[in-house]
């Protein structure tokens, strides 16, 4: 949230989009706060519990619709198109590139597009080597000579590292604001952090905004938000 209301700072009446909205955690938020949004969500009971927490006055629409196709929606007509979970579920280049498309096509030249990913070695990490999983990924060939996770649907999401992120950004006219380690450590100390009193977790949050967008610790972070600019 930090980041998307970087991004909307200033605007006057910016608008929205949400694609892959969910049940509406960032839509139905934004909405509440006044920002017009429209979500898109391909899964209707999403869709239904994302309209369940509206009273009907939040300049929100929300559609059913799919992230590699949003030709409902004209060209150029968002300030922010967010893609905050797509790509954790394509697990081709060519669909990631049709999703990063869509949202480059329909954002307003100067706008900016937010896309989330999972990253590969936080996995490799606490599930191979920490959930002792080594024996598995190798005899079962779900990881190549260099450590990159072999992702395919029945593994649910899937898993990147900063270089494929930016050979996929190189394709499109935009330009990269920031890339944000958006959970940094926080993951690997789940327990120990979700355990924190107020004042130590308002202090942890301090020390993680602090360091997120430093780039040598960015594909560590299980999850990454890269903020682009469309030229």
């Amino acid at each position: 949230m930090k980041y998307i209301h970087e991004c909307l700072a200033g605007l006057p009446r910016p608008a929205v989009l949400d694609v892959g909205a969910g049940t509406g955690r960032y839509s139905v938020t934004l909405a509440k706060q006044g920002y017009r949004v429209t979500a898109v969500e391909l899964i209707s009971h999403n869709l239904e519990l994302l309209r369940s927490k509206l009273d009907g006055s939040e300049p929100l629409t929300a559609i059913q619709g799919n992230a590699l196709d949003l030709s409902a929606l004209p060209d150029g007509a968002y300030d922010l198109t967010m893609l905050l979970g797509p790509m954790y579920h394509l697990y081709t280049r060519e669909d990631k590139r049709q999703a990063l498309a869509e949202a480059v096509r329909v954002t307003k030249p100067g706008g900016h597009i937010l896309v989330a990913y999972c990253m590969n070695e936080p996995t490799v990490i606490q599930y191979v080597f920490e959930g002792n999983h080594l024996r598995e990924v190798t005899e079962g060939n779900m990881i190549t000579p260099d450590w990159h996770c072999v992702s395919e649907p029945k593994e649910i999401f899937e898993l990147v590292r900063t270089e494929d992120i930016a050979s996929l950004d190189a394709e499109f006219p935009v330009e990269r604001v920031k890339l944000v380690a958006t959970d940094g450590a926080t993951n690997y100390r789940r327990e120990y952090i979700d355990a924190m009193d107020d004042a130590t977790f308002a202090k942890w949050m301090d020390y993680h905004f602090t360091i997120c967008e430093r780039q040598d610790l960015i594909g560590a972070s299980h999850h990454t938000l890269d903020i682009l600019r469309k030229l």
